[in-house]
This record gives structure tokens, C-alpha cells and sequence, in this order.
């Protein structure tokens, strides 16, 4: 078997080095492909690249190579047995966009949607600015995350929250946004050392998930992200009935 295994790496890297795979296999949301622990999104801007990432053709349609150690929403995706529910028209506000590294991958697989990118950090939004002048479907938002009546001016409806931000409020920023908005869906991804730097993590996961629950949101699966990002932990929330 580890002669097998071995081969089969060989050949997938070979593949990979020549640029092109083939693929029969449906990844687990719109415009994404899986290859065993790899993934990769239908390229928005064809010859493109937004972080060095590798491109591949797979099936005639180039796609970009999506590194879960760079994005957690990718670590999530590997890791996670339930299906987001993202889609190709998904309206999704992503909090704490930074420069733009998983934003762009939301951006291939809501192809005909819209990503709002909120971002406070001036370095990081020149980045991102620039980026969206390239992505249609992205746009660009500085504000800070924790005041949404702040930028809800720029927001139309909204499908799904996503939230990367390392704050000690991170739980109650996400609860802001998901009330405010009326999204039905959304992703907390959480640092438990920006919460609590002395408190074990999974203490502080387990509180958070309470926490979610206690204002009202269904946890639909809570998912250690430490295989790919340490001390980390997404949530995959619905808006309660």
C-alpha cells in the first residue's frame, strides 16, 4: 500500500507540474474541484493569480490551487462533512477580508454573486481595493466590523456572513452583523487566543458555541481547525426559526 500511495503522489504531482488534471469528481460547492487534500477554484480571471497560487486546467476550465494553510475557509471545506450553503448567486459579506486571499476564492465559487469585503486595516485594504478592480463581483468596504449600521448603506441582501477577525469580541461582532443584516446562514471562524490568551482553546470553543446557541443561532457543526490553523475553530451557524 505505501508503494501505491507513493505512485499515486507521484503522478498527481507530475499532473500538477504539467498544469492539468482531470476530474470527475464534484467538489463540495460551486466551481470548486477536490483532489484528495486539494483544492482548487474555477479561475473569475482566467491567467490570474492573487497569492502565487498555482494554476491548473481541469476539464478545459483553468482553475486556481486554494492552499488550506493561507485559508481557513479552505481548511474547513477539507475538514467539515456538511455542505455550505453557498452558491453560485450568493450574496455573502465577508468580515475581515485582509487583503483579499480567501475573499478571492469566495469570489470564484459566487460567481454570480457578490462579495462585500469589509476591512478596516488601510495596508491591507489598498491591497484588496486593488484586487477588486480586477474582480467584478467583489467590493471593496472600509469599515470596522463591529459597527454595521456603519456601512449597511453599501450592503444589499445578504445571503451568508463569513467572518475571519482576531478580536476579543469576535463572537459578539459576528452575532451584530448576523442580526443586523438577517442573513439565514453564516461561518464564525475563531481565534480562541484573541479571546483568552491563558484559557485552553477548546474551553473557549465550547463557550462560544454556547454563546451562538443561547442568542438564537443553530450550530450546524463546529469544526477544529488545528491540523491546518492552530488554535482555531470554525462554526458553521443557520439563523434560528
Amino acid at each position: 500500500m505505501p508503494c501505491i500511495t507513493l505512485l499515486l503522489v507521484e503522478v498527481f504531482d507530475q499532473l500538477m507540474s504539467d498544469g492539468r488534471l482531470t476530474s470527475s469528481n464534484t467538489g463540495p460547492l460551486p466551481n470548486v474541484v477536490r483532489h484528495g487534500d486539494s483544492l482548487f477554484t474555477a479561475n473569475a480571471v482566467p491567467g490570474a493569480t492573487v497569492y502565487g497560487e498555482r494554476l491548473v486546467d481541469i476539464d478545459g476550465i483553468e482553475h486556481r490551487q486554494w492552499n488550506p494553510m493561507r485559508s481557513k475557509l479552505a481548511a474547513l471545506l477539507l475538514l467539515c462533512e456538511r455542505e455550505l450553503p453557498l452558491k453560485r448567486d450568493s450574496r455573502v459579506l465577508y468580515l475581515g477580508s485582509a487583503s483579499g486571499t480567501t475573499a478571492s476564492h469566495v469570489s470564484d465559487i459566487c460567481s454570480e454573486g457578490i462579495v462585500y469585503c469589509v476591512e478596516v486595516s488601510q495596508r491591507s485594504f489598498r491591497d484588496l481595493v486593488g484586487l477588486c478592480e480586477v474582480r467584478s463581483n467583489m467590493i471593496p468596504i472600509m469599515a470596522d466590523a463591529s459597527l454595521p449600521e456603519g456601512f449597511d448603506s453599501m450592503v444589499e441582501r445578504v445571503d451568508f456572513v463569513y467572518q475571519d477577525i482576531a478580536q476579543r469580541q469576535q463572537t459578539d461582532i459576528f452575532l451584530t452583523n448576523m442580526r443586523h443584516f438577517e442573513a439565514p446562514a453564516g461561518v464564525l471562524m475563531l481565534k480562541s487566543r484573541s479571546v483568552d490568551v491563558n484559557r485552553d482553546p477548546r474551553r473557549v470553543f465550547a463557550e462560544v458555541k454556547g454563546k451562538l446557541s443561547a442568542e438564537g443561532l443553530h450550530v450546524v457543526e463546529a469544526v477544529e481547525l488545528e491540523r491546518y490553523s492552530k488554535d482555531h475553530a470554525a462554526f458553521v451557524v443557520e439563523a434560528g426559526l
